[in-house]
């Protein structure tokens, strides 16, 4: 599958035919760029309307596309990334279930959705209110999702981060905590390598320390944590003592169901965001394959409402897609060139409307025929 296409519209001059401008232009391809995918592009007889209101509506051609593409961008990158996150394999990405490469390369006007008799500015309003209102949910979804992801990045910190900062609570058991109405645990964060230091000196750092009563429970790269039991009437006084010698003592106090209440809030949390990553996955696959029939409408008028002020009336074009190689795009504008009349090539390759063209919307390096990118990726 290629990601960059090529669409383009030739001029039908005189007693010619589309059909046999296009047999010439695949025979043109066929022998000079033997390697270069061609298709034809079909575009329905759409509503003309004024000159004015093509030259107006050409205005905003651009602009219109670049928004409509952005958001096509936006969730593809969005779809990447969830499946990444997720291990999903990386599906292709389609339209009612046909691959967007062959929506492109075999593209049927869908007259139900956009009428051909519709004026021109409806036809791309429409396309831009149905793309932003897409846009928009995107936005709500997206937002919930890293609500949620945040919440649980939060609680992870908490667990994952230093003995000295984190949340203690899944490290401490029941069995780990004396509490009486003399006796009391307190928990000690101390250095990883001065650990003998606090086993051989906990005991006279104040006194009234239960004996052989530190136990240690968890080690990071940084600290280990211990336990220590005293009498309630010293625990101040061990505190600064400790502080003193370089042992922090943590504030703690075991809670049964605080800490289940915790539990189950990750538990929770992990299943929401997995809900709505899994949703918003499934929203992005459809939402994409609405917006890229969108997009694909919208070159369609560009198509030809660029070919109409480029070749002037009744319509009389043939428009086609490639996808040629980096390597073969000189060669493939060579002969797309000599395929249009010689007086409209030397015209649009002139210094002085050497612009023109990216002021109808088009490729900013202008062309004898009408040309723009299309980019799938």
């Amino acid at each position: 599958m290629a990601s960059r296409y090529w669409v383009v519209s030739l001029p039908v001059q005189g007693s010619m035919s589309a059909a046999s401008l296009w047999n010439r232009v695949q025979e043109q391809i066929s022998r000079h760029s033997f390697d270069t995918p061609l298709y034809r592009f079909n575009i329905p007889n759409l509503r003309v309307g004024t000159l004015d209101s093509l030259l107006a509506l050409s205005d905003d051609l651009l602009k219109s596309n670049s928004f409509v593409e952005g958001v096509s961008h936006k969730i593809r990158r969005q779809i990447e990334e969830l499946e990444r996150v997720s291990g999903v394999e990386s599906s292709s990405l389609t339209v009612d279930g046909v691959p967007v490469d062959s929506y492109l390369t075999r593209f049927v006007w869908d007259d139900a959705k956009y009428p051909t008799m519709a004026p021109l500015r409806e036809i791309i309003d429409t396309i831009q209110g149905q793309v932003a209102k897409i846009e928009d949910d995107l936005k709500v979804r997206v937002a919930e999702h890293n609500t949620v992801r945040s919440q649980l990045n939060a609680i992870n910190r908490k667990q994952s981060g230093s003995l000295a900062v984190r949340d203690l609570s899944n490290l401490v058991k029941p069995e780990d905590i004396v509490m009486s109405e003399n006796l009391i645990t307190l928990l000690a964060i101390v250095p990883k390598y001065s650990q003998k230091d606090w086993l051989s000196s906990y005991e006279t750092l104040t006194s009234y320390v239960v004996p052989r009563s530190s136990k240690k429970l968890h080690e990071d790269n940084e600290y280990a944590l211990y336990t220590v039991t005293l009498f309630r009437r010293v625990a101040d006084n061990f505190q600064t003592s400790a502080r003193e010698r370089g042992f922090q003592i943590r504030d703690f106090e075991y809670n049964s169901e605080a800490q289940e209440g915790r539990k189950q809030e990750l538990e929770r949390l992990m299943r929401d965001q997995e809900n709505f990553r899994s949703s918003l996955l499934q929203w992005c696959y459809t939402s994409y394959g609405e917006v890229f029939s969108s997009w694909m409408h919208f070159c369609a008028v560009r198509v030809f409402a660029e070919s109409i002020l480029r070749y002037g009336l009744p319509p009389s074009f043939l428009a086609c897609v490639l996808a040629p190689s980096v390597k073969g795009e000189k060669k493939v504008r060579s002969i797309l060139e000599g395929l249009c009349d010689n007086t409209h090539s030397a015209y649009w390759k002139s210094e002085e409307d050497a612009g023109g063209m990216a002021g109808l919307g088009g490729d900013p390096d202008s062309h004898p025929y009408v040309s723009f990118t299309i980019n799938l990726a």
